[in-house]
């Protein structure tokens, strides 16, 4: 089990598919804050929300020298139709293996109706220039988060 990351420490280096199939790395965003968030499934209510709050300040997050990046498990079929459905203006990356949400140490068990399965529990990071992480957002409430991450990014 991989302890729990936290501010001030390097964030785990990652490369993972876009919607469009492009590999993103951590390296390739050196130099900009990065608001890496991951979220459990494209097209569902809480999801929706979070992606389109994100989307709504997405140029109050680049005037701050930030880029948004959505992490799901879903597959980038999956990706472009939420993308295309409510104009996401930033990449989501496909976790198909739960490889970088396993190191971000979001990849967990959840219980809903009490059936246990395995999914990403919805979470921030905002992540330096210097690829260390500024902020750590763990079990995110959707309502009002995209106003904690300005907070974080401007800070």
């Amino acid at each position: 089990m991989a302890k729990d990351i936290a501010v001030g420490d390097k964030a785990p280096d990652w490369s993972l598919p876009d919607h469009t199939g492009k590999p993103v790395t951590l390296k390739s965003l050196k130099g900009k804050q990065i608001v890496l968030y991951f979220y459990p499934k494209d097209d569902t209510p809480g999801c929706t929300k979070e992606s389109c709050d994100f989307r709504d300040v997405e140029s109050q997050i680049i005037r701050a020298g930030g880029v948004i990046l959505g992490v799901s498990l879903d597959d980038k079929e999956s990706h472009q139709k939420f993308v295309k459905k409510f104009g996401l203006p930033f990449p989501l990356l496909s976790d198909e293996d739960a490889a970088v949400s396993k190191a971000y140490g979001v990849y967990k068990e959840k219980n809903m109706y009490g059936k246990k399965y395995w999914g990403i529990e919805r979470s921030t990071f905002v992540i330096d220039p210097d690829g260390k992480l500024k902020a750590v957002f763990r079990k995110v409430k959707v309502d009002g988060h995209v106003d904690e991450v300005l907070t974080a990014l401007r800070s």
